[in-house]
């Protein structure tokens, strides 16, 4: 196949010189692969990133040389080598502080029903190159010297801003049904549409292809679609395309019809905005590119279309849908076999989103706020980021009013954990200061007595230890349990056991 290489001999020497500067290491590699009679390039996204102006991470190289050989000729160069990925032909390397990849030539086919791939190694960087994804990440510069090769067009899908697969897209999704997702996650990470033969395919073919794909791959493409620059891009791709129905069926669900009876918002487009807006915030409550955050923002509305009903006066509620789409959201992501942590952050962030709601109207005490924060835990910052982004309102009077709100909110949580320590919010005896006081020994009853103070320090603020006391006293007199006396010179809350 003839070279597509939209450069003159003046751009391409161009090019070789600003790949050579980002990537010296692989030159020095290059030579000596060419010694032994080895061909030797630099490809994928490094190349790309370089034409995209990015500094490219880890380098990926590929080579026709066996992976056993491979470690020959590296072994005494790298400063240190590893063989995690040999199997599929690849090798690790680390040079000074550089980090590449090394892979034997190679073609992936996922036979029917099969999630492990077959690995066929070849001779040709060509051929090598249109097994790949997509046309923008089917380019690469042969060391040493870095001249460009770019058979299938990936500069001009570059200039174009176009996602292309470098064969036919049914051969693409054929080799690896994960590229239907990748797609997507291309999509949002450079900003680039997707060409209509490619859509076409990721329609065509994810309800059959993508159920052999494991759920472990799935979710890794999904947490990495969702920490590109505009994640949103890429869930509409994936719902456009019904490839959402699939791996997150509860958000095109979101696109529920407002008719005649049902008069509201799109929540759908409204999700996306507030996934958005939640981005743009992280940057001020220090959460930059925050899994958690952003699968919040997306699913935190998931459980409005089971809990819509329309009220006599024509209205539409969604009546505890934050509650219900906790729970909808914990069984999505464990299905996905997301990290319990994540799952349960984000599912309490669901159920939590509507606790803001009301503040600016009818006013929170202070006993609200410590509640507020106590609940939050520490998820207080991601709260604070959801529930700013949630607001979507295009009244400008009603959204600064919201905004002030919430400021207002901070600002008393700020001043309340200046006196009080709100995130370490506890009683003032713990545990075994409450036995000593009651006289009891572990147990349930502890638990209650500590329940009972942490809800009286929420309600009142910092009480000291010698209130604390008394109180627990009185609560354990109220409960019918007997308590011996303090003995004299006992200090408050030290009580004898």
């Amino acid at each position: 196949m003839s070279l597509v290489n939209p450069l003159n001999d003046e751009q391409r020497k161009a090019a070789a010189a600003l790949l050579r500067r980002v990537a010296p290491a692989a030159d020095e590699l290059g030579l000596l692969f060419a010694r032994r009679g080895y061909e030797l390039s630099l490809v994928g996204g490094p190349v790309r990133d370089v034409f995209l102006g990015q500094q490219p991470g880890d380098l990926d190289l590929t080579t026709d040389a066996p992976p056993a050989d491979i470690l020959a000729i590296a072994e005494d160069w790298a400063d240190k080598v590893w063989t995690v990925g040999i199997d599929f032909g690849t090798v690790g390397l680390r040079k000074d502080s550089t980090i590449l990849e090394i892979t034997t030539y190679r073609s992936e086919e996922y036979a029917p029903r099969s999630r492990k791939p077959k690995v066929h190694y070849g001779t040709s960087l060509e051929e090598d190159l249109r097994r790949r994804d997509f046309t923008v990440n089917a380019m690469a510069a042969r060391l040493p010297g870095h001249d460009l090769v770019d058979p299938f067009g990936g500069l001009i899908a570059l200039r174009e801003k176009v996602l292309r697969t470098p064969g036919t897209a049914d051969e693409s999704f054929s080799d690896d049904a994960l590229r239907i997702l990748r797609a997507a996650r291309f999509s949002a990470k450079l900003g680039f549409t997707v060409a209509g033969d490619v859509r076409e395919a990721m329609t065509r073919h994810s309800g059959q292809l993508l159920e052999d794909v494991s759920t472990e791959r799935i979710t890794d493409e999904l947490s990495k679609l969702m920490l590109t620059p505009d994640p949103a891009r890429g869930i509409e791709l994936l719902v456009e395309t019904g490839v959402a129905d699939y791996v997150l069926p509860e958000v095109p669900q979101l696109r529920l019809e407002a008719d005649e009876h049902y008069r509201h918002k799109d929540v759908y487009q409204h999700s996306l905005t507030v996934l958005r807006q939640a981005i743009g915030l992280e940057g001020r409550y220090g959460l930059t590119g925050d899994l958690v955050l952003r699968l919040a923002a997306l699913l935190h509305d998931i459980g409005k279309p089971k809990t819509r009903s329309r009220l006599p006066d024509g209205r539409v509620a969604f009546h505890h849908h934050e509650v219900v789409g906790a729970k909808m959201a914990r069984k999505r992501l464990t299905a996905l076999r997301f990290p319990k942590d994540v799952v349960n952050d984000v599912s309490r962030l669901v159920e939590l989103h509507l606790r803001f709601h009301g503040y600016g109207e009818a006013g929170w005490t202070d006993s609200a706020v410590r509640r507020y924060v106590r609940d939050a835990g520490p998820l207080l910052s991601r709260l604070n980021a959801l529930t700013r982004a949630d607001c979507t309102t295009r009244n400008t009077a009603k959204a600064n009013r919201l905004a002030r709100a919430y400021g207002d909110l901070e600002q008393r949580i700020e001043r309340l954990s200046a006196e009080e320590e709100l995130a370490k919010l506890r009683p003032e005896l713990d545990g075994n200061e409450i036995m000593r006081v009651l006289g009891i020994p572990g147990g349930p009853l502890v638990g209650r007595a500590y329940e009972f103070l942490l809800e009286l320090r929420i309600e009142e603020g910092v009480l000291g230890k010698e209130r604390a006391t008394q109180e627990l006293l009185r609560w354990a007199e109220a409960e019918g349990l007997s308590v011996p006396s303090p003995a004299a010179g006992d200090e408050p809350g030290r009580g004898s056991a």
